[in-house]
């Protein structure tokens, strides 16, 4: 986590949000700290992505054990996190999405994005499957309905975008 933070510093990543604020939460996905604060609502994304890497992961339980397993989805959401902050990628969520101004991830937020994955990935291990599937499918559908955006929807915008999901996701 300390090496994908220092990268991301040296890529030009700001370590807090450049509005000079300093927030747990920030739930206004249009404003200039989204991405920025501690958290936001695309935290509950990156929960999602460690309850994925878990069971991803799982056929690996007989070879590796599970602290083993989160070291390695660990190492790739990280990886994911500076991916992400890359020109090409902040550019195409700009083209593809409705992050028409977005600009990366803070330092800050971009570590607890880690963190965050960390906890689902924690949560996916001691839950049952459909537990686990529940919260996914829950998540998705909250995010849906709340912020209009969603792992799922993020994924296809980034993709293949559909301008049915952007109109509607522009949508205020």
């Amino acid at each position: 986590m300390a090496a994908g933070a220092l990268t991301l510093w040296l890529m030009g990543q700001p370590l807090f949000c450049r509005c000079g604020q300093i927030a747990l939460w920030s739930g206004d996905i249009w404003s200039n700290q989204n991405s920025q604060q501690f958290a936001d609502p695309y935290s509950f994304t990156h929960i999602t992505h460690g309850v994925l890497f878990f069971w991803a992961l799982y056929a690996l339980r007989h070879r590796l054990d599970l602290s083993s397993r989160l070291l390695i989805a660990t190492v790739i959401e990280v990886s994911w996190e500076i991916a992400e902050n890359t020109p090409f990628i902040i550019n195409r969520y700009r083209e593809a999405t409705i992050s028409l101004d977005y600009v990366g991830d803070s330092v800050l937020n971009s570590t607890f994005d880690v963190l965050f994955c960390i906890l689902g990935f924690a949560i996916a291990s001691r839950v049952s499957g459909r537990v686990a599937f529940a919260g996914v499918v829950a998540t998705e559908v909250v995010l849906a309905l709340t912020i209009r955006d969603s792992l799922l929807l993020n994924i296809i915008m980034l993709v293949a975008p559909v301008a049915a999901i952007r109109e509607w996701q522009a949508v205020r």
